[in-house]
């Protein structure tokens, strides 16, 4: 398919997203903005299952954004371990939260602009709040299913989030990036995979170019059993060599990550990519 035809094909995809996933929302565990702004700075190179699993303590723990803003930070890096860059996690979320009570009186803004004040928090964030829980299209929530789905379908040639948005956002109809989001989430999580993509099983398949399918995608977030490195003084253990080359595709050093992640993690892990671990 040309990249007209796959712009012509948009309004059947944005039909047959709706009739799979007529009720598509993201998979983060929340009752209002304050613990979705939260949660999702919790998902920074992180799976949605594990922090699930956080925060149902967390929130019991800390009500409000006060509470955070007030909070012992080694503490409140504690209880966020199991997710990966605690202590960077913590310091942001913190940040925010002090922003938000000084500024906000403690509620969670409801525009793009204001939400961008906050420390920790770039367009991703701020859609996945405003799209999620105020309902507000803002913008299209890109996230690496998001990338990846994109670009497999000929939506987009971009790789960085920030312009993947700015392609969507002038092709999808504004009414539609509410849920044009959580859904292309859901498809590329569970059918449109980075491995072994489930191609027979998709509903688009008879639209889909498959560009880049055949090609190796580099591995964007840790496996749920191994939690991200939090900082250490010294470079992890050497680990035994691949049975299998690296393929040429993939990112040289860590040095290339942070261009392919959201400006909001980038934000939250900035302090880590300058750890010598990510130098390797």
């Amino acid at each position: 398919m040309s990249a007209l035809s796959e712009v012509q094909a948009l309004p059947t995809i944005l039909e047959r997203l709706k009739a799979t996933f007529p009720k598509a929302r993201y998979e983060l565990n929340w009752e209002n903005p304050l613990q979705l702004l939260v949660a999702t700075i919790l998902a920074a190179q992180c799976t949605d299952e594990r922090v699930n699993q956080v925060t149902p303590a967390l929130f019991a723990r800390y009500p409000d954004a006060r509470a955070y803003a007030e909070a012992d930070l080694e503490e409140l890096a504690e209880a966020i371990r199991p997710t990966g860059f605690y202590r960077n996690k913590a310091r942001a979320i913190q940040s925010a939260c002090q922003a938000l009570v000084e500024h906000f009186r403690g509620e969670v803004p409801r525009t793009m602009e204001e939400m961008l004040t906050l420390p920790g928090v770039a367009r991703k964030t701020a859609n996945v709040v405003l799209n999620n829980a105020f309902q507000i299209p803002t913008g299209v929530i890109v996230d690496t299913h998001v990338a990846r789905v994109s670009q497999r379908l000929g939506l987009t040639r971009q790789k960085k989030p920030e312009r993947i948005e700015q392609d969507l956002m002038r092709i999808v109809p504004q009414e539609e990036w509410v849920h044009f989001g959580p859904a292309m989430v859901l498809l590329g999580r569970y059918t449109c995979t980075a491995n072994a993509p489930r191609c027979p099983d998709c509903f688009l398949n008879d639209l889909c170019p498959r560009i880049g399918v055949d090609e190796p995608t580099a591995a964007t977030a840790p496996p749920a059993e191994e939690p991200a490195r939090e900082a250490s003084s010294s470079p992890p253990a050497k680990k035994a060599a691949a049975k299998k080359p690296v393929s040429s595709s993939l990112p040289k050093t860590g040095q290339d990550l942070p261009e392919q992640l959201p400006a909001d993690w980038r934000k939250v892990l900035a302090e880590e990519f300058q750890k010598p671990y990510f130098r390797q």
